[in-house]
């Protein structure tokens, strides 16, 4: 059996022991203490370089999730001996590097998380990189728009230059006008740009001449992908994966919402939710990042997986639009790429999947990062994995079994 294999074993085991009622009492431990603490990393690590924390001298696996106050309801595990055998022996694994280099895994089922655990990297307090998981969260703060009134479901079907005042319209590529929030979304903007533009445009600020840095500041970074681009065609609409479009998406919640952008995540959903450690990067455009360079906790990641596993409604209020996150969620378009399974699905930024338990078929939603980020949503199971890592080859992306293999 390859790792790969042994990885998605033990993700079945999250699902197995789901549909078999796991809240409760538990005696998983790996000290002798019944109370464990999380290993937390120092002020001066939190500021410092993750690159440079020291990996952690033992691992910290936890069926009894402490209650830190922090918005998340905390349960126990109670599985039996055979499953809670696989999820220790699998936490080993990991922390022993057989699995490749992963930082944490949480567990969260009928609203409380029941399994917690960090390895290498990992820490409780320290906000982790999220990759492309990011773009899954730029998703959901324009489902926050929606829900305010600043867009509708309608908007997602116009041109995206109409929301974009300060676009030089007459200076854009033919076909510009056919790119629409829908399109951008799954990713099927038709942005094609050249190697050389494109590898200006993928430098941080602090690189850019004052020339080019003034050029895309703002909306002028739109202009300058649209002025560069390959004209945009039906034949051009087609999947290709990149960052061109969350900053597109990004770029038009900054024109709709009122005041600063930065301050509508902050208040409109991090806030909401309690997330206060966290770091959200600034693209060369000025504006938030959208498709990378977010940092947040394991907890908080499973925060934003509860948000989305209970329709967009966080403690009783609706943050993302019901409607808009059914949307999000659903196979709208096959990611075609040779690093994507033939059995993933494409919504607004985020994957879906089915799998296969005990010959029942369960829709489960992803959000995914290079590395090894992962959240992981059953919705009909009330299920919800969290995973982090720091893996270059990312060995585990075939964790979820395709339909064809149950198990």
């Amino acid at each position: 059996m390859s790792k790969k294999l042994k990885f998605k074993s033990a993700v079945m085991f999250a699902l197995l022991m789901s549909t078999s009622g796991l809240v409760e009492a538990s005696d998983i431990n790996t000290t002798s203490e019944s109370l464990q603490l999380a290993p937390e990393a120092t002020n001066t690590e939190v500021k410092g370089r993750f690159w440079d924390l020291p990996y952690l001298e033992k691992a910290f696996i936890n069926s009894a999730p402490e209650d830190r106050k922090d918005g998340i309801t905390v349960g126990k595990l109670d599985l039996d001996n055979t499953t809670k055998a696989g999820i220790i022996d699998f936490a080993k694994a990991i922390a022993e590097n057989k699995y490749g280099q992963y930082d944490s895994i949480l567990i969260s089922h009928k609203g409380k998380l029941v399994f917690e655990s960090y390895y290498h990297r990992g820490r409780v307090n320290l906000p982790h990189d999220q990759a492309s998981a990011a773009k899954a969260y730029t998703s959901l703060l324009l489902g926050r728009a929606i829900q305010l009134g600043y867009l509708s479901m309608a908007d997602l079907h116009k041109p995206l230059v109409h929301f974009l005042k300060e676009l030089d319209t007459e200076q854009l590529v033919k076909g510009a006008e056919n790119i629409t929030l829908h399109k951008v979304l799954t990713m099927r903007s038709g942005l094609r740009i050249n190697q050389e533009k494109a590898g200006e445009l993928s430098k941080r600020h602090s690189q850019l001449s004052s020339t080019v840095a003034n050029r895309v500041h703002g909306q002028g970074l739109v202009q300058e992908l649209l002025v560069h681009s390959k004209p945009i065609t039906p034949a051009s609409q087609s999947f290709v994966y990149g960052n061109y479009n969350p900053t597109l998406v990004m770029q038009v919640i900054a024109a709709v919402v009122p005041g600063n952008v930065d301050k509508f995540i902050e208040n409109e959903l991090l806030d909401k939710l309690g997330i206060t450690d966290y770091r959200w990067m600034t693209a060369i455009s000025g504006l938030p990042e959208a498709g990378w360079r977010v940092s947040l906790t394991s907890r908080d990641m499973v925060k934003l997986a509860k948000l989305v596993s209970n329709n967009g409604k966080w403690q009783g209020e609706q943050l993302i639009s019901a409607v808009y996150l059914d949307k999000a969620t659903q196979k709208l378009t096959k990611p075609v790429s040779d690093w994507i399974p033939e059995h993933y699905s494409y919504g607004y930024f985020w994957y879906q999947t089915d799998v296969v338990i005990h010959d029942k078929s369960y829709s489960t939603h992803i959000a995914w990062g290079g590395g090894g980020q992962r959240l992981i949503i059953v919705n009909e199971l009330d299920l919800t994995i969290v995973v982090t890592g720091h893996d270059a080859e990312d060995k585990i992306f075939e964790q979820i079994d395709p339909v064809n293999n149950s198990v």
